[in-house]
């Protein structure tokens, strides 16, 4: 009797502290549990270890918690399938994101039915295929029947599921940007299939052909197949009735004027040239391509001759050019060091030198800081995947270290604030976030929240320093007060961050310099009195923030500047100026 009491209290010890173990090494969901959280965000250096203890899964404990509205799982190597139990476990789950993770080739068990979902993002895995059962949801009844948003980009998908329309039959964006799919499904574009698609990215596939019945998506707005391997674009596209944004780039397109026309004009006159009957497959009997471009060539040429039109031709061809003037690997005017320790840390670094801005007119000043603001909502995805920092190059001293410290080691001047040590920083915003979340009685994880988590497990930060050793610029918190941009400044000294690749620091530093370059624009075109209206500032900043979708756009060899690849701590450097006065310019598409 004795020993069977010792074993039974041997074995509640045993299951007690297997309990302890599993709640200590997932904190989150005791949190999220006891505060009855809608939100979770799972990310950091720790998770890695904690899901391949797991077998690759989500813990099994995580579909626990009924209440949850928003899951986050990201940036995790070892997560190979979400695990079973999401489906049952999570009945009111609005929006799941499962970005650049592991996710393949498949997905077992498959995700749905998830009937309250509107929100799926799956980018950055390597799914192969998404088969029935291993895929999204059945599709009778369908698995997700409010699913508003499906990112699928970023994977190695060769086909679509047969049965996505019916699967999810209310979708209005669907990206399928960077597989290999060298078609769509048949039953996609099958009359009412979709009738809510309002937005379809499929750049950088394999794309041959596009089917005429695309015509069918009576609610398409947004169509981006750039860089693809069509050879024709069927007129029956000129049929969507709501379409304003079309992205054909990069295809070897057999009409040789068409290929001419989606590189630089309208939107409204490339489905005028295909509702015409462009050459390729054309609709119903057209005139010749040599009559029609001899008739066009006349117009022209009265239109020359009478002066008149010539404004239209330039609104109709222009585009905006960058104008790189210099770009070197061994500078002399500005050098960055990186430091052993930034490797494992924050190892991608993407820098500019930028000359000749006019803050001064009006909201210029404004609008700049708008947009880096709007940049770091999106393609920054809230400072979880890149970070911008902005400098007035003329409080900038060379050359610069970018260097990874322990927190208590270094202090900076953050914007706005008294001098403070990067610890302290850190504890302080996390107090205020986890206040204002208090005060707004909300549960979803604040803006604050979002990317102050990058930092926890973390021995060391990433910061700059300049020449006098102070901190000029702490990744993903803030740059100094020393540094500091104002109305005054017109040489800028650019620095986007990441530790997520190289290529994301090189995009978004493109799109900053092209937003840059548009503000500048409009501010020598204009001149407005400090009275400019707010609506007026966000029309000039815009959403479109994307350089591969915006009309004209030249990709500004802003490459060449050097980061720092995984791995690799030896000193790198760079510099890139460019003029603000001439990084725009009207030029006349050639025909």
């Amino acid at each position: 009797m004795p020993r069977k009491r010792t074993g039974r209290g041997c074995g509640s010890g045993g299951a007690m502290a297997a309990a302890a173990a599993v709640s200590e090494a997932w904190p989150e969901l005791d949190l999220a549990e006891r505060e009855r959280r809608r939100e979770l965000l799972l990310t950091g250096p720790g998770l890695e270890e904690r899901v391949r203890a797991a077998g690759g899964r989500l813990p099994p404990r995580l579909f626990t918690l009924p209440l949850l509205h928003y899951l986050e799982v990201s940036g995790c190597g070892s997560l190979r399938e979400p695990g079973p139990g999401l489906a049952q476990g999570l009945p009111q789950l609005h929006s799941l994101v499962l970005r650049r993770n592991a996710l393949g080739p498949g997905l077992s068990p498959e995700l749905g039915p998830l009937p309250a979902l509107r929100v799926l993002d799956l980018s950055g895995n390597a799914l192969e295929a998404l088969p029935p059962g291993q895929g999204l949801g059945p599709a009778e009844p369908p698995g997700l029947p409010q699913l508003q948003s499906l990112n699928l980009s970023g994977n190695r998908l060769r086909e679509l599921p047969a049965d996505l329309a019916r699967c999810a039959p209310r979708l209005q964006t669907l990206n399928l940007t960077g597989n290999r799919l060298d078609a769509f499904p048949a039953a996609l574009f099958l009359p009412g299939a979709l009738p809510l698609l309002s937005e379809l990215a499929a750049a950088d596939n394999c794309l041959r052909e596009l089917s005429p019945d695309i015509a069918h998506l009576a609610s398409l707005k947004t169509l981006d197949l750039s860089n693809n391997q069509l050879s024709e674009i069927p007129a029956e596209l000129a049929d969507c009735p709501k379409l304003k944004d079309i992205n054909f780039r990069g295809n070897r397109l057999r009409d040789k004027r068409l290929e001419k026309m989606v590189s630089g004009c309208q939107t409204r006159s490339i489905l005028e040239y295909l509702r015409a009957g462009g050459r390729g497959r054309c609709r119903g009997k057209a005139e010749g391509p040599d009559k029609e471009e001899g008739r066009r060539k006349r117009r022209e040429r009265k239109k020359r001759e009478s002066g008149e039109g010539a404004d239209a031709v330039v609104d109709e061809a222009s585009r905006l050019l960058l104008r790189v003037l210099h770009v070197s690997e061994n500078p002399s005017l500005l050098t960055v060091r990186a430091s052993p320790e930034v490797r494992d840390v924050r190892p991608f670094f993407v820098g500019a030198v930028v000359r000749g801005m006019d803050l001064q007119p009006g909201n210029a000043l404004k609008r700049f800081l708008s947009c880096q603001t709007k940049l770091h909502e999106d393609l920054c995805e809230k400072r979880t995947v890149a970070t911008i920092a902005t400098h007035d190059l003329g409080a900038v001293r060379g050359p610069l270290l970018y260097a990874a410290r322990p927190p208590q080691d270094f202090k900076i001047i953050p914007l706005g604030r008294r001098e403070v040590k990067a610890k302290d920083l850190v504890r302080q915003l996390q107090l205020e976030a986890e206040e204002h979340r208090k005060q707004k009685k909300r549960q979803n994880v604040s803006g604050l929240h979002r990317y102050l988590h990058l930092l926890d497990g973390k021995e060391h930060y990433p910061c700059l320093v300049d020449a006098d050793g102070d901190v000029i610029s702490f990744p993903p918190i803030t740059n100094s007060e020393k540094t500091k941009i104002k109305k005054t400044t017109s040489d800028l000294f650019l620095e986007v961050t990441s530790a997520a690749s190289l290529q994301i620091c090189k995009d978004i530093m493109d799109a900053l310099i092209l937003k840059m370059a548009e503000i500048n624009k409009y501010t020598l075109e204009n001149r407005e009195e400090s009275s400019l209206s707010d609506p007026e500032s966000d029309a000039v900043c815009g959403h479109g923030l994307d350089p591969k979708a915006t009309p004209g756009y030249m990709h500004p060899l802003f490459s060449s500047p050097s980061g720092l690849p995984r791995g690799e701590a030896t000193v790198s450097t760079f510099t890139a100026e460019v003029t603000a006065s001439a990084l725009y310019e009207v030029t006349q598409m050639l025909e």
